[in-house]
C-alpha cells in the first residue's frame, strides 16, 4: 500500500507539471477561468475527458486492475464546468475504460463509476463551495467521489471476493491521493485567476493614474500640445518602448523609440494605423511587416492601435509600441483598451465643456440683448419729453445716448473695467437727471484700486436703473442712490443702495426666481424692475457660480440695497 501511495503521487506530480505548463497558454487559461459558453463547455468536457484517459494510462497495475488518477480529470471538469461538463468528461473517460481492453475485471464498474463521479462531483462541489474556486470543497468532493467509486466496484465487479481484495489495497491510496490531487489542481486554477486579477488590477490602476495625470491636457481637446504631454506621461509610467497619438490624418505626438522619424504634424506613416482609423476597430500588428511603417529602418516590431472616438466618430488613435516582434502582452492589450476608453470619455467631456461655454455665451448675449432695448426705450422716452421744450437739451442728450451705445455695443468684449461700467451708468443717470432734475441725487463711494477690475458689461447699469425708476422716482419727493465698490479679500463688492419705496416681502421672494414666469406674463416685472434684475442675476450665476448671484435687501418705506460680488481671480485688481 505504501508503494502504491508513492507511485500514485509520482504520477500525480507528472500530471501537475503538465497542467501547469498548459495553463501558461492563453487559450487554456481563458478556458479554465472564463465564463464558458456552450462551445467552451464542450471543449472543457473533451479536454478533461482526455485528461481522465491519461490518468488511466498513468495508473499502476495491481491485482488484474489499475489504481489510477482518472477521477482527477473528470472531477476537475465537473468542478470547473459544472455537472454537464463532468458528465461529458466522465462519458469520454469512462467509455474509454469500458471499451478498451487495458486490463481487469473492473472495466464495467470503473466505466460506470467514472460517469457517476463526473455528475455527482459537480453537484456536490456546488453545494460545498464557499467561493468560486474552493480547494477545501474540492478536497471533500474528491474524497466523496472516490469513495463512491469504491462502492460501485464492490457492487458491480465480479467475482466479489476479488473486488473486496482490490478495494482493500487501492481504496485508501486512491481516495487520499486523488482527493489531494483534485484540491491541488483547483488551487492551481485559483492561483492563476488571482494572478490575472492582480495584474488586471495593476493595469487598471496604472490606466487610472495615467488618466488622472493626462486629464488636464485632454480636457483641452486633441491637439499636438495635449497629445505630446499625454504620450510623455504614458511612456514614463509604463515599460512600453514607444507611445503615439494621431488624429484622423496626421501624427500628433510620438515619444520613445523611433521618434526621430515619427514626427508631429506629419502624415500617418503606418498602414496599420490607417486601417484601424477606417475600421474603428482595435488593431494588433505583431510584426514589422504588419505595422507597415514607410520608413525602411523602423525598429518598431509590434503594436496595439486603439481608435479614439468622440460621439461614436473616430477622431484619432492611441498607439502602444514594442520593439520586439510579437512582444505585445495581454496586459498591454488591457492597458491600451482601458486608456482608450478613458481618453475617449475625456475628449467627449472636453466637447461638452466647449458646448457649455458656447451655450453660456449665447445665453449671456441673449440676456444682454434684452437689457439694451429696455434701457433704450427709457432713454428715448426721456429725450422725447425735451424735443419740444428744449431742443438743445434733447440734442445733447441724443449725443450722450449715442456715445453710450457706441461704447456699450461691442460684441467682441466679454469684460469691461469697472471705470467703463461707471461711465455707462453716468450716461444713463445724465439722461434720467435731465427729466427728473432735483428729485434725483446720486453719490459714489468707489475705492480707486477697484476701477481697473474686470466685470461683464451692462451688469451695473440695470441695478442703477432699477433703483432710480422703481425706487426713488416712485416717490414724489425723489431720493438718493448710492453706488459703492470696495475690495474685500479675494473679491470686489459692488453695492447699489436707494432710499426709495422698497419692495414688499412677498414680491421680493419671487423677484430673482428664474423658474417663475408669472411676473413677466402679467407685466408686473415691468413695474418692479424684475426683467433687468433677473438678467443680471442670471449672468452673474452663469459666469461665476450660484454663490455670486445678486443679494437683495429691501423693506417697504426704507429702500432697497442690492449687492454683487466679483471674484478677484476673474476680476483682477491692479
Amino acid at each position: 500500500m505504501l508503494q502504491l501511495f508513492i507511485s500514485m503521487l509520482e504520477r500525480l506530480g507528472l500530471f501537475a507539471i503538465l497542467f501547469i505548463l498548459l495553463m501558461r497558454f492563453d487559450f487554456f487559461s481563458r478556458l479554465l477561468t472564463g465564463k464558458a459558453n456552450r462551445r467552451e463547455k464542450l471543449c472543457l468536457a473533451v479536454f478533461f475527458g482526455v485528461m481522465g484517459i491519461g490518468g488511466t494510462y498513468m495508473g499502476v497495475p495491481i491485482l488484474n486492475a489499475i489504481a489510477n488518477s482518472r477521477v482527477v480529470g473528470v472531477a476537475l471538469g465537473s468542478v470547473l464546468g459544472g455537472p454537464l461538463v463532468g458528465f461529458g468528461a466522465g462519458l469520454i473517460a469512462g467509455g474509454h475504460r469500458f471499451l478498451i481492453d487495458i486490463g481487469g475485471f473492473t472495466a464495467t464498474a470503473c466505466g460506470v463509476a467514472t460517469i457517476a463521479e463526473g455528475v455527482v462531483g459537480g453537484y456536490l462541489y456546488q453545494r460545498l463551495r464557499r467561493k468560486p474556486l474552493d480547494w477545501f470543497a474540492a478536497l471533500l468532493t474528491g474524497l466523496a467521489v472516490e469513495a463512491l467509486q469504491m462502492v460501485i466496484i464492490l457492487a458491480l465487479a465480479k467475482p466479489f471476493h476479488e473486488a473486496v481484495s482490490l478495494v482493500a489495497i487501492i481504496g485508501l491510496p486512491m481516495i487520499l491521493v486523488n482527493a489531494f490531487g483534485l484540491a491541488l489542481f483547483v488551487e492551481l486554477v485559483a492561483s492563476v485567476m488571482r494572478q490575472k486579477e492582480r495584474f488586471a488590477a495593476e493595469q487598471a490602476q496604472t490606466a487610472l493614474k495615467v488618466a488622472l495625470r493626462t486629464m488636464p491636457y485632454l480636457r483641452g481637446g486633441l491637439t499636438t500640445t495635449t497629445a505630446t504631454e499625454t504620450v510623455r506621461i504614458i511612456k514614463q509610467m509604463t515599460d512600453l518602448d514607444a507611445v503615439a497619438i494621431t488624429d484622423a490624418h496626421q501624427i500628433l505626438a510620438h515619444f520613445g523609440a523611433e521618434e526621430g522619424h515619427h514626427l508631429p504634424e506629419t502624415p500617418l506613416l503606418t498602414e496599420s494605423t490607417r486601417l484601424a482609423l477606417l475600421s474603428g476597430e482595435i488593431s494588433t500588428p505583431l510584426t514589422r511587416a504588419e505595422i507597415g511603417c514607410r520608413h525602411p529602418s523602423c525598429r518598431l516590431g509590434s503594436a496595439i492601435i486603439v481608435p479614439l472616438k468622440k460621439s461614436d466618430k473616430v477622431i484619432g488613435a492611441l498607439k502602444l509600441y514594442r520593439i520586439k516582434e510579437n512582444g505585445i502582452t495581454p496586459l498591454d492589450m488591457e492597458l491600451a483598451e482601458g486608456l482608450a476608453h478613458l481618453f475617449s470619455y475625456q475628449l467627449e467631456i472636453s466637447e461638452l465643456d466647449e458646448q457649455r461655454k458656447l451655450v453660456r455665451e449665447a445665453e449671456i448675449k441673449a440676456l444682454q440683448s434684452q437689457i439694451n432695448p429696455h434701457f433704450l426705450f427709457n432713454a428715448i422716452n426721456t429725450i422725447i419729453s425735451y424735443v419740444r421744450t428744449s431742443p438743445s437739451t434733447a440734442s445733447e442728450l441724443l449725443v450722450t445716448l449715442a456715445d453710450f451705445f457706441r461704447k456699450n455695443i461691442n460684441p467682441g468684449k466679454s469684460k469691461v473695467s469697472l471705470a467703463t461700467e461707471l461711465e455707462h451708468c453716468e450716461a444713463y443717470i445724465t439722461l434720467e437727471r435731465a427729466r427728473f432734475e432735483e428729485r434725483l441725487k446720486v453719490t459714489y463711494t468707489i475705492d480707486e484700486e477697484t476701477l481697473n477690475c474686470s466685470l461683464p458689461p451692462l451688469i451695473l447699469q440695470p441695478l442703477v436703473e432699477n433703483a432710480l425708476r422703481h425706487g426713488i422716482l416712485a416717490r414724489e419727493e425723489g431720493g438718493e442712490v448710492a453706488i459703492a465698490a470696495c475690495r474685500d479679500g479675494q473679491q470686489v463688492i459692488i453695492t447699489v443702495h436707494d432710499d426709495g419705496v422698497g419692495i414688499p416681502s412677498e414680491q421680493l421672494e419671487r423677484l430673482l426666481d428664474t423658474d417663475n414666469t408669472d411676473l413677466l406674463e402679467s407685466g408686473e416685472a415691468d413695474q418692479t424692475g424684475g426683467i433687468g434684475l433677473k438678467n443680471v442675476n442670471a449672468r452673474l450665476i452663469a459666469l461665476y457660480g450660484q454663490e455670486h448671484g445678486l443679494k437683495i435687501w429691501s423693506r417697504p418705506g426704507e429702500g432697497t440695497r442690492i449687492t454683487m460680488t466679483i471674484p478677484c481671480e476673474v476680476a483682477v485688481c491692479r
